[in-house]
């Protein structure tokens, strides 16, 4: 009804989007304005992690719209629900990791952590990952490891180099020059890769050689999604800088980036207002993310994470899936090539279950349900992925 309007009016991102109107979403579950019931694999890309209006995240928005929303720009008044925020943060970070800044996005996060590493170790050079993603802004945009997806916006900061995700042959670029080096905890875009051979771990010991400070992008493994609350938690590692968002956030936009007291303290002076924004913090969005983060870490949703994990696994064995990457309910299923990706996709959407594609492996396909979601709806999608690829097999 309103996708002629939709498309002359709000800006795109691709020529051909899905279009879908959304009517409202409850749980698992998001309903088009036909009232068809969508069983949602993909969880807002990783970010609704108590799925849709959560009662919990309702109540705390709700308690809090009632007292004020946004009063002052982010860090000159104390407002109790980003100060709750931080200081629970605090307690299940590793303890050289004491102060939180509060942003609007993921990306944000990013671009605050990026200059936090400049200013502080008084070095310009960063090295990121090939094939990484860690948001769109011109400072994410420059750790990004995928030449086509810049191109158009260059020139972009300067001095960052990359090297391979995985390759310890590559860690001798890490050098006296390099301020931090970036990575994401499990590669999103490239195909949910995780780190091998305690790979995190000896970058950290070779940042630590050289004074440089190692970043984790944890936006999208982190908030309980690989069955810890912290992804890096799996790997052995302990970052200089922790960068979240997504999931963190309960449905509402949220960022933050995370480091010791030391380093935060830059950001106050020489110059003052070394880093600073209007909404970050915002008391009715910090509200909801702190109903989020307690019910994550008070219940049994971690622990069960891993038990989906491992239904997941049992229940999408096929020809046309060559392998299942990733952890928790980060995943991905592979399938031969991505045109069947793109049928899967697209064939699961009519019969009512919702995927989506990664930015950088055409033939993966995003699982990325809700943490709440039940081994009942889970068995529900995964046998309407079967079915449809048993459709597309015996077509072929």
């Amino acid at each position: 009804m309103n996708k002629a309007a939709f498309l002359k009016y709000q800006a795109q991102t691709t020529p051909h989007p899905l279009a879908m109107e959304i009517s409202h979403a409850e749980g698992s579950y998001i309903y088009d304005t036909n009232n068809k019931a969508y069983l949602d694999f993909v969880a807002g890309v990783s970010a609704c992690s108590l799925g849709h209006r959560h009662p919990k995240v309702l109540e705390a928005i709700h308690t809090q719209l009632e007292k004020y929303m946004h009063v002052m720009v982010y860090g000159e008044y104390i407002q109790k629900p980003a100060l709750e925020l931080t200081k629970l943060l605090a307690k299940y970070y590793p303890k050289n990791i004491e102060k939180t800044y509060l942003t609007n996005s993921g990306t944000e996060a990013i671009d605050g952590a990026l200059k936090l590493a400049r200013r502080y170790t008084g070095r310009s050079e960063i090295l990121a990952a090939d094939k990484a993603y860690h948001g769109n802004t011109m400072g994410a945009l420059s750790v990004m490891g995928y030449e086509a997806r810049k191109q158009p916006f260059r020139p972009l900061i300067p001095d960052v180099r990359f090297l391979k995700f995985n390759a310890v042959e590559d860690l001798k670029k890490i050098s006296s020059k390099t301020a931090a080096v970036i990575l994401e905890t499990i590669q999103g875009g490239a195909g949910f890769v995780q780190p091998k051979d305690d790979y995190l771990n000896k970058v950290q010991k070779r940042c630590n050689e050289v004074g440089a400070l190692l970043i984790l992008d944890e936006i999208q493994p982190g908030i309980g999604r690989t069955g810890t609350l912290f992804g890096f938690e799996n790997y052995n590692c302990n970052p200089d800088i922790v960068v979240v968002g997504k999931g963190l956030g309960g449905g509402m936009p949220i960022g933050a980036f995370s480091a010791s007291a030391k380093m935060m303290d830059c950001l106050s002076e020489k110059p003052m207002l070394g880093h600073i924004t209007t909404f970050g913090g915002h008391p009715v969005i910090a509200a909801a993310a702190l109903a989020t983060l307690k019910e994550i870490t008070n219940s049994e949703l971690m622990h069960s994470v891993l038990e989906k994990e491992t239904f997941i696994r049992s229940k999408l064995k096929h020809p046309l899936i060559t392998e299942i990457r990733g952890k928790g309910l980060m995943l991905c299923a592979l399938t031969k090539q991505a045109d069947v990706t793109n049928k899967i996709v697209m064939e699961a959407m009519e019969q009512g279950l919702i995927l989506f594609w990664l930015l950088y492996e055409p033939k993966a396909i995003r699982i990325t349900p809700p943490l709440t979601i039940s081994m009942k709806e889970l068995e529900k999608g995964c046998d309407i992925i079967i079915k449809v690829l048993d459709k597309i097999h015996n077509n072929c």
